[in-house]
């Protein structure tokens, strides 16, 4: 097995994205590598790696192969569409980082009971092949079908649609055949060990940073609608209006002065809050923090503001944020505890399609406008590198106090709490 990690990588150490597609194209595996720094939920992951090959080109050695040397499940990555129009039943509504995981099937035509190679092969097989239907499939059974969502890595950065991309790339069907990568205590490898695992086995390796680099460069995914001149209280922005063509959705960025030279430029990315920017809720501080980035943007005379519609509570809609608000006050929970008691994830925002709204004006280096380390993550893989978090000062109240706490504590928040609660305890 792979040795000692090495201290130090190279820009050599991984392969181009031609050269992967090429032995993904050719029936070969490779390693992909996912390099965030953390997932929506806080957990720490250092150079995830998983074992992708093309689904349609999968045989009884490979599936064997996955099986043995990765050390983690396998599972199927497919086009959602696809794997809606087959019926299958989604097994889990929110899985880790929000991965959208069915329910296990076999192939009908297996020979034995679908656990072995040869029987998982042919039913990976089958989820690749358009002709198939509902009726090729019975459920339970020992392969897992994984949704990737629709615009893949430009819509989410994971491996589920980076292995779909891939596939889609080397001239396959969207549908992948991928599994974690363990080292020799079970844990997830760390990518000095990924690149050795590699050459013992002769894999080439590729990052999702770089396939989505790739997708950028080949692909555009939004839309200018409309631009317009919009006034307001902190001065003239341009509205540039967007539209998503991976769902339609609206993305409105507003510009003040010209940010198209590339330089470090102040961009606030905003989740949409109705109740906090519309209706002057003090249940959180969204909308202080709006209206101070605007003012900030004014002072320094250029800037961005892209603002994400369906964002609202985090990515879980005006509904359920209002059902956990509700639960945070008859039963005492916090914003995170509400949101995992319905069942939704504590974050479920991507930032992947505001990103390229920011690339689309010509933004490169950015002066991120947040209080949240993580909103970063994600950003840098779009052509764009975050130089300088800047917080914004949004003061506490009486009613966010417990909000703010949670931010802070258990998400990495840059708040004002510690100056407020250090001089009430010097007041006290």
């Amino acid at each position: 097995m792979p040795g000692a990690a090495r201290a130090f990588l190279a820009v050599s150490d991984f392969n181009t994205i031609a050269e992967v597609v090429a032995d993904l194209a050719a029936g070969r595996m490779i390693i992909l590598v996912d390099e965030r720094a953390v997932d929506v939920d806080g957990a720490e992951l250092v150079g995830e790696g998983e074992l992708v090959m093309v689904a349609d080109l999968a045989d009884s050695t490979a599936v064997n192969f996955m099986s043995r040397h990765a050390g983690g499940p396998l599972y199927v990555a497919a086009d959602r569409a696809r794997l809606e129009n087959l019926g299958l039943q989604r097994a889990v509504t929110h899985g880790p980082r929000g991965a959208a995981y069915m329910g296990s099937v076999n192939a009908l035509q297996v020979d034995g009971t679908g656990v072995s190679a040869h029987d998982r092969a042919l039913t990976i097989r089958r989820l690749a092949d358009p002709t198939s239907t509902h009726a090729d499939f019975v459920q339970p059974g020992h392969v897992t079908p994984i949704a990737a969502q629709s615009g893949g890595t430009l819509r989410r950065a994971g491996h589920t649609e980076g292995s779909v991309d891939l596939a889609v790339i080397a001239g396959y069907e969207p549908v992948a055949v991928l599994a974690s990568i363990l080292n020799t205590e079970g844990e997830l490898a760390s990518t000095p060990y990924l690149l050795e695992f590699a050459a013992e086995h002769g894999l080439k390796v590729a990052s999702i940073r770089d396939l989505i680099a790739y997708r950028r460069r080949s692909e555009k995914l939004v839309e200018l609608q409309a631009r317009a001149s919009m006034p307001t209280r902190h001065g003239e922005f341009i509205a540039y209006a967007y539209r998503s063509l991976v769902d339609s959705s609206p993305y409105i960025a507003l510009v003040m002065g010209d940010v198209s030279d590339g330089s470090p430029t102040l961009v606030r990315m905003h989740s949409c809050c109705v109740t906090g920017d519309a209706l002057g809720s003090n249940l959180c501080d969204c909308g202080e923090q709006l209206q101070r980035a605007m003012e900030m943007i004014a002072a320094a005379g250029r800037g961005v503001i892209v603002y994400i519609q369906s964002h609202e509570g985090r990515g879980i809609g005006i509904l359920h944020k209002l059902k956990a608000y509700e639960l945070q006050q008859q039963q005492g929970l916090d914003t995170i505890e509400a949101n995992h008691a319905l069942g939704l994830p504590a974050d479920s925002r991507d930032y992947g399609i505001g990103a390229q709204v920011l690339h689309d004006l010509g933004l490169r280096q950015l002066r991120l406008l947040t209080n949240n380390p993580r909103k970063r993550v994600g950003l840098d893989g779009y052509g764009l590198t975050v130089v300088e978090q800047v917080p914004i000062e949004a003061e506490p109240n009486p009613h966010n106090i417990r909000y703010l706490r949670t931010k802070r504590d258990r998400m990495g928040h840059a708040t004002l709490l510690n100056e407020r609660e250090g001089s009430d305890a010097q007041s006290a």
